[in-house]
């Protein structure tokens, strides 16, 4: 089993850390997009999030991951185990699922078992990789290199929080509600405005600028390289505190109160940046509750939208053609106007 680099042991890159955990307390907020240069610890992140979440509890063998707590959106085999009295209940650790860039539509959505078919002759659904990344995470290494075909199928997906297959005389339709991960270089080309839209949070990454910073990040992975379990086990402290934390603001999330002259911030702040539609007010309403949650607040701040206002609008910025900043430059200036 590969062991995967500690979530803690990552040098920097604060907003993508904040970002994958705020995503990981409400998945509601939506997807979140990581662009960078190379070797600045994206993927490494995204698979150290793997190792950090608490396990969650799925019903019997289900391909599917069914929820125990959601007897509605049970698979018909769970609806049958559970009639016959013999489902069970286990716990197992979140999925992070890669989506490979090559990947076809028929690994990705499901398709039909030829094994089954020609061994003997039943028809049967043979699960993809958007039922493995059902209540977990579905991650795009160069997601701007995405093929148009498969970018069409996750916004259907994404929108309904169900997959339904029909080929081969087989209609199939099962839940897959995922946090979708992106991640990319913006000089390889960029994402479709469709799927940027998708993502509740996007986040910047660049490596580090100075010496102290870059000594320990190589100091790091190298002893990493050298002995990867004594390495995590070293981390499983600082990772097991985290893990805590993120336990603990799932648990106050539902009490978590937001004040109308929070919501009325993140109005006013979306109207001077002219953001279209109301996704941008929601995803910073969310945002800001799962932080204040992280930090063991018991009511959401205007200082906690702030926080994460660049993250949560900077993707969904027209741009200025008479203005050559960059959105995360844009929205920290509107932040100061509304303060002024």
């Amino acid at each position: 089993m590969v062991q995967n680099y500690p979530f803690s042991a990552i040098v920097g890159q604060d907003e993508m850390k904040r970002a994958l955990l705020l995503a990981a307390i409400d998945p509601t907020i939506g997807g979140i997009l990581v662009f960078g240069d190379r070797g600045t610890g994206k993927s490494t992140a995204v698979r150290g999030l793997a190792g950090l979440l608490p396990q969650m509890s799925v019903a019997g063998d289900c391909r599917y991951n069914c929820d125990p707590a959601d007897v509605a959106g049970y698979c018909n085999r769970c609806r049958d185990q559970l009639a016959a009295g013999k489902l069970h209940h286990r716990q197992v650790a979140v999925p992070v699922i890669d989506l490979p860039l090559g990947a076809t539509e028929d690994r990705v959505a499901g398709a039909l078992d030829l094994e089954k078919a020609l061994v003997s002759g039943e028809k049967a659904f043979e699960p993809g990789l958007l039922a493995s990344a059902h209540r977990g995470f579905l991650y795009i290494d160069e997601v701007n290199l995405l093929e148009d075909h498969l970018v069409d199928l996750l916004l259907d997906v994404a929108a309904s929080g169900v997959n339904i297959v029909e080929r081969e005389g087989l209609s199939v339709r099962h839940p897959a509600r995922f946090v979708l991960v992106g991640s990319g270089n913006p000089e390889e080309g960029e994402l479709r405005p469709q799927l940027l839209d998708r993502f509740g949070l996007s986040v910047n990454v660049i490596s580090p600028s100075d010496v102290p910073s870059r000594v320990e990040v190589v100091k790091r992975r190298d002893a990493y390289d050298r002995d990867p379990a004594r390495f995590s086990q070293s981390w499983k402290r600082k990772d097991g505190a985290l893990r805590s934390s993120i336990v603990k603001a799932r648990a106050a999330l539902p009490s978590l109160e937001t004040p109308d002259s929070v919501i009325e911030f993140a109005s006013t702040l979306c109207l001077t940046l002219g953001v279209d539609g109301l996704r941008g007010e929601l995803t910073l309403m969310r945002a800001a509750r799962a932080r204040a949650a992280l930090v063991g607040r018991q009511q959401v701040t205007i200082e906690d939208m702030r926080a994460i206002a660049v993250s949560a609008l900077r993707h969904r910025l027209r741009r200025d053609p008479l203005d050559e900043s960059d959105s995360g430059t844009r929205v920290e200036r509107a932040l100061l106007e509304i303060a002024a």
